[in-house]
């Protein structure tokens, strides 16, 4: 069984594919800095963590280890859930292409997934269409 935890509505497992975008301060400047990858490893409690690893350039593997409860995590995006079977994926570092890195998908979790969004793209063309509606003056 895979280990998970939840972020905001999303429940993220090990074996998912993930967008990490994290606040990077330079300076006085902000800026936002996506991380691509693969969750290998999660590590629950108060000082829960969780690794992702991404393969760069040249086949060369990238990982990070983001605190489960950081201010500098602005979001979290699932881009391709996933069943792994086991917890800890520390077997994919000796993979050497992307095309290794692939699981099965998820079927029940991208089901509930798209509705999510679908119900959620809906809640916004409303609000957005019934912001742009003239409101009527009344006595003219």
């Amino acid at each position: 069984m895979a280990n998970s935890f939840q972020y905001g509505d999303l429940l993220i497992k090990s074996g998912d594919t993930v967008v990490v975008h994290q606040i990077i301060q330079e300076g006085e400047k902000k800026r936002i800095q996506k991380f691509e990858g693969l969750v290998i490893k999660i590590r629950k409690g108060v000082n829960g963590t969780f690794t992702v690893r991404k393969l760069a350039k040249g086949n060369i593997g990238v990982e990070r280890i983001f605190p489960l409860n950081s201010v500098w995590i602005k979001k979290i995006e699932l881009k391709y859930p996933a069943k792994a079977r086991r917890a800890k994926l520390y077997y994919l570092r000796a993979k050497k292409t992307k095309r290794d890195l692939k699981f099965k998908k998820d079927e029940k979790r991208v089901a509930v997934l798209k509705k999510k969004t679908t119900k959620a793209a809906k809640e916004k063309i409303k609000g957005k269409n019934a912001s742009s509606t003239p409101s009527k003056k009344a006595g003219k």
